[in-house]
């Protein structure tokens, strides 16, 4: 496989892992119900005139499929990104970066329960793994913390996030449309923006100006309509599953820009949980052999025995 077809989903990652910074950076300067909204606002205006003409072609499966769209924008771009920029008023962007690295790994636990997937070795095994990463990080190096309910809500609001993220992939799997990906995308924007809508109107409404206009900017182009093309690019050339891999680099993508740019600094705790977090997420992808399947083939051994 060429090397050319593995950038799309590096470059996507690596803005993606930009905008955990850029949540940061969000903090005091515009409140998270106007970035969620005007990010949104500002890809739809920036995609109307490309794709309006090709989504009034397909107005009928639209207004068919309707509250399918209003769902996954709902999951994808409202509770996605509107829970992040929440939590990055109490947490770090080095925490998001590494539990938004669980989204491959909810993806396989969520499709086993609503797609009816066999649960794979992989999957078991590596979920607890990363589970118990989950708690180090939580805890901050003491998973017992969790107990006392010593967890910052940031960080319960990114798992949060992550969980709707991973489901949103799972029902764009489920529910097969007959739409081309950009008027789908472009459906979903619309959706996205009406349900951020009302969030944004209650307030604090946060007047644009020169301190915060390139975080909108960031957020709503590069963020959100480059990384969706790149994306679709990738899924295209190399596939959902290894392009998926990817995203198990944001956590060290995340540590490095949030040190470059907001000074933080890493624990033992967030490389600890970290690890242990990517292990099992690359676990649950590498060890994809049914349970049963493996199951079964002891019992088998066991019998020639």
């Amino acid at each position: 496989m060429p090397l050319i077809y593995f950038l799309p989903p590096l470059a996507t990652v690596l803005i993606w892992s930009g905008n955990m910074t850029i949540n940061q950076l969000t903090v005091g300067t515009i409140a998270p119900s106007s970035i969620a909204f005007l990010r949104w606002l500002l890809a739809l205006l920036v995609l109307t005139p490309f794709v309006l003409p090709a989504a009034w072609r397909y107005r009928a499966d639209i207004r068919r499929e309707w509250p399918k769209l209003a769902v996954l924008g709902m999951l994808g771009m409202g509770l996605w990104q509107g829970l992040a920029y929440v939590a990055a008023e109490t947490t770090s962007a080095t925490n998001m970066g590494i539990l938004a690295a669980m989204v491959p790994l909810l993806t396989v636990l969520l499709s086993a329960l609503i797609l009816r997937e066999p649960p794979t070795l992989g999957g078991i095994a590596g979920g607890v793994l990363a589970f118990f990463g989950v708690t180090v990080l939580l805890g901050q190096g003491n998973p017992l913390s969790l107990m006392r309910l010593e967890v910052s809500p940031g960080d319960a609001l990114m798992v949060l996030a992550a969980t709707c993220y991973a489901l949103y992939g799972v029902m764009l799997k489920r529910w097969q449309m007959g739409l081309p990906p950009w008027v789908m995308l472009y459906a979903q924007v619309c959706f996205a923006v009406l349900f951020l809508l009302p969030p944004y109107l209650i307030g604090p409404m946060t007047p644009i100006d020169s301190h915060n206009v390139w975080l909108i900017l960031y957020a709503g182009i590069p963020a959100s309509i480059i990384t969706t093309f790149l994306w679709m690019r990738a899924v295209r050339q190399i596939g959902a599953s290894q392009a998926s891999i990817f995203i198990n680099l944001m956590p060290l993508f995340s540590a490095v820009i949030a040190m470059v740019f907001l000074v933080e600094r890493l624990a033992v705790f967030h490389v600890l949980g970290g690890l242990l977090i990517l292990a099992g997420v690359v676990m649950a992808q590498r060890l994809t052999q049914p349970l049963k399947q493996v199951l079964a083939t002891r019992r088998v051994k066991r019998a020639q025995q």
